[in-house]
């Protein structure tokens, strides 16, 4: 893959990811942003009066402008970073057209990216977490975060390994357990974090930590699907239609 070509993927891939940042800025803003506003009500009606602090930036503005910002700049930068990504990657995991390919790998990503992390360290709202932990906290989650990536490409690399001995149906099957079990060790091994009020509410807390999921499905799905059809007609164009007339011109 020569380097314009790597550009030009580069470019979709940013521009798909800023396409998956508006589809996921609306899920965060709709179902996101009343979980949000419930827990910071929830934590102010329980914080002492001589506690509550003083708003650099307004609630109001947080949830519109600085949601907005901070969604399409991560989409934008996610599909940077999943584009370069996918150049790596095409042809290297089998025999994919460039759509199936893209589509792979926004799941490899939302998989291992976030769901992994996820299981083992879920998303807390407003209210919960001790502010002493929050190094610790972001350290653990970022550890699993880069050990799923890690792991994942291990599997990938030992599937195709044991393709041509065992054939790519029980090689992936054995790339696949082995990175289930290594996760299973990590999230036997690191320590849990349990920072829930006793009476904060376990509905909210569901709500919140289901509307973060689907953000990040909403935002690697739309993202997949867009430049994979971006890629598509880039790596594969459809031949130019010949009119009629010159058709028939040619065979005379």
């Amino acid at each position: 893959m020569n380097s314009a070509t790597v550009r030009n993927l580069l470019v979709r891939g940013m521009l798909a990811g800023l396409a998956a940042g508006v589809l996921a800025l609306v899920v965060a803003y709709f179902l996101g942003e009343p979980n949000v506003d419930s827990a910071i009500g929830f934590e102010e009606s329980h914080a002492p009066a001589h506690e509550h602090e003083v708003e650099l930036v307004s609630r109001s503005l947080q949830s519109t402008a600085g949601l907005a910002t901070g969604v399409l700049v991560y989409g934008v930068a996610l599909g940077g970073i999943a584009a370069l990504a996918y150049c790596f990657a095409l042809g290297r995991v089998g025999r994919f057209t460039p759509r199936a390919t893209a589509l792979l790998l926004s799941g490899a990503a939302l998989l291992t990216v976030y769901v992994v992390p996820f299981l083992k360290y879920p998303a807390n709202p407003p209210a919960v977490g001790d502010h002493d932990t929050i190094a610790k906290r972001t350290t653990l989650y970022f550890l699993m975060m880069v050990l799923g990536v890690l792991l994942a490409v291990a599997a990938v690399i030992a599937g195709r390994r044991l393709a041509p001995r065992l054939g790519a149906w029980y090689a992936t099957v054995v790339a696949v357990l082995g990175f289930t079990v290594v996760i299973g060790l990590a999230y036997a091994f690191l320590p849990s974090v349990n920072e829930v009020p006793t009476d904060f509410p376990a509905a909210l807390l569901w709500r919140f930590r289901l509307s973060s999921l689907a953000l990040q499905i909403t935002m690697w799905a739309g993202f997949g699907l867009v430049f994979g059809e971006l890629a598509e007609r880039l790596l594969n164009p459809k031949p130019a239609a010949i009119p009629a007339g010159t058709a028939v011109t040619a065979s005379r």
